[in-house]
């Protein structure tokens, strides 16, 4: 039976290895939104602040809330920094609470250290909902694109077709024993790292395809991966006979998929990710019980679930796959 690897993961007869480098419960909120007035949606006033606001993501996520204005005629808008930095984020954040904005969408630097901020604007009665920010606790409620299982399944189905971070990559083996029976894990090496470098996840890949030929693929879990992984194939002359698949950028990747090195990624589109944290954050202010599943409206949010365990973290299916077809529309 032919062998496959995975530079975390490794797998026979179809791939993986996986390097490491991005609950129907229902639940009411009791916290009080304004309420001194009435209020329709078009009179909020609800900001989106990024990590920063000229990082290619996050200029993508303002395409995304300016869309959401377009559409909707509502008063929204995102704000950054000009760099990634924690205690400015903080400092925009408190700029906003006296400003008395209605909504705070913000995507954290450094959770911990904006715990203390968020909390004035909650007790000041702003809503405040997160993204990627799943471990604070003075929010509304946290939107995460998808869990850490679900991710890693995905990731291994578009590795199985192109053939035919560590949770990320238990799932994924979890998920090819059930649905892939047909590959098995190379028990020799289950596991090896890339530490988020480009270049020794190539000189990681390059050994175990030579060490083992029958390798078919690779799955990565780092953005740095699927770039690393695809240099070690087409030097070795693998091209359509060992393949690699993970989370990557589309402007990044968008060579090697149009080549046909790398057949696809996978990612979520941090656009649609804007646009649902500003359609619960109006959930919230409207009062409405947000009980799971819960839809946003927007595509890959609308049957979100919260976290086992959690009644603030909502978990929707929001990957997306990258392809040559569609590498050039995302615009990062």
């Amino acid at each position: 039976m032919k062998k496959i690897l995975a530079l975390l993961l490794a797998l026979t007869m179809a791939f993986a290895l996986c390097l490491t480098g991005c609950a129907g419960t229902t639940t009411a909120k009791t916290e009080e939104t304004k309420t001194e007035t009435a209020k329709s949606d078009k009179d909020y006033e609800i900001v989106v602040v990024p990590k920063d606001a000229s990082n290619p993501w996050f200029v993508r996520m303002d395409t995304g809330v300016k869309e959401y204005a377009a559409e909707t005629g509502l008063n929204v808008y995102q704000k950054g920094t000009d760099v990634i930095d924690a205690t400015k984020q903080a400092q925009l954040v408190q700029d906003l609470i006296a400003q008395g904005v209605d909504a705070i969408c913000v995507v954290p630097v450094d959770p911990e250290s904006l715990e203390p901020v968020l909390k004035q604007a909650r007790e000041a009665g702003i809503v405040v909902i997160a993204h990627e920010g799943a471990s604070l606790t003075n929010v509304d409620y946290d939107i995460e694109a998808f869990s850490n299982s679900g991710y890693g399944a995905f990731i291994m189905d578009n590795l199985a077709e192109a053939a035919s971070h560590n949770e990320w990559a238990d799932a994924a083996v979890a998920h090819q024993k059930e649905k892939y029976p047909n590959m098995t894990l190379l028990e020799e090496e289950p596991r090896v790292e890339s530490h988020d470098n480009g270049d020794t996840a190539y000189n990681v890949a390059k050994e175990l395809f030579k060490k083992y030929p029958d390798l078919k693929g690779i799955m990565g879990t780092s953005s740095f991966d699927a770039p690393g992984i695809a240099r070690a194939i087409e030097e070795l002359g693998l091209i359509d006979k060992a393949f690699t698949s993970g989370t990557g950028m589309p402007a990044d990747n968008a060579e090697l998929l149009k080549s046909g090195v790398v057949k696809s990624l996978t990612l979520w589109d941090p656009a649609i990710a804007g646009k649902a944290m500003i359609s619960l954050a109006l959930k919230v202010l409207n009062g409405e019980e947000i009980g799971a599943p819960v839809d946003l409206g927007v595509d890959g949010y609308t049957a979100m679930t919260f976290r086992e365990g959690s009644t603030t973290v909502l978990e929707g299916e929001g990957w997306v796959v990258i392809d040559a077809e569609n590498v050039d529309s995302f615009g990062f």
